[in-house]
This record gives structure tokens, C-alpha cells and sequence, in this order.
């Protein structure tokens, strides 16, 4: 079992969701259980997989957990354009969090890939 709170991958997806609760804060009422809703749950998916996935026993749980944070994260990437382009978000909080959204996706790639490789030379 690891300590999910000293990954640098989940301490970057803890405050991008509190970045995405701030921001959905200002979106049309009549969003509250759709667009809101769902950017709020699938950004703090991606911490508390992240979480479940360092609780597990093995690396085999902690690379699943991974990939399902990841998949998170990409329908993220999809509701920001979509929050974007109903001008819900300025661009240029559009910029900042899309920024911090690529970071993230790029660093969980790398734990993914570096969790398979040790993965993969346990079995070896």
C-alpha cells in the first residue's frame, strides 16, 4: 500500500478539481446537473482513482486504478472545449485549466507506463 498524498500525479489532480469546482461555480444554473455535474465527478475521479488504485495491494491494481483515472481525464479534456465552447469559461481560464489538464494527463502516462515496466519485470 502507498501513500497517494506524496504523488506529485495526485496532488496535480486534487487542485485541478478544486479548479473545476471553482470554475463551475459561475456556470448557468440550469447546467447544476449536467455539464457542472459532470465535470465536478469525472475530475475528482481522477484523484480518488489515483487514491483507490495506491490502497490496492500490487501494481497490477495501481496500473487499472491508473488507466481509469487517465479515462477520466480525457472526458475532462472533452467537457472543458464543450464548457469553452458554450462560453461558460473565458479562454482564457479555458488556457489555464486545459494547461494544467495536459500536465497532469502527461504525468499520469509516465506513472502508467512506469508501473506497467515494474508490472512486467515482477512477472519476469
Amino acid at each position: 500500500m502507498k501513500d497517494f498524498r506524496r504523488l506529485k500525479v495526485w496532488e496535480k489532480a486534487h487542485h485541478l478539481t478544486l479548479d473545476i469546482y471553482k470554475a463551475t461555480t459561475n456556470f448557468p444554473r440550469a447546467e447544476l446537473y449536467g455539464l457542472t455535474s459532470q465535470m465536478r465527478r469525472c475530475s475528482a475521479s481522477m484523484g480518488a482513482n489515483i487514491a483507490e488504485g495506491c490502497g490496492k495491494q500490487g501494481n497490477n491494481e495501481l496500473h487499472r486504478f491508473l488507466h481509469i483515472a487517465s479515462g477520466s481525464a480525457s472526458e475532462l479534456d472533452y467537457q472543458l472545449l464543450l464548457a469553452r465552447d458554450l462560453n461558460y469559461m473565458t479562454d482564457e481560464e479555458y488556457r489555464r485549466i486545459d494547461g494544467r489538464l495536459l500536465e497532469l494527463r502527461r504525468m499520469l502516462t509516465a506513472l502508467i507506463q512506469k508501473v506497467g515496466a515494474d508490472r512486467f519485470a515482477a512477472n519476469c
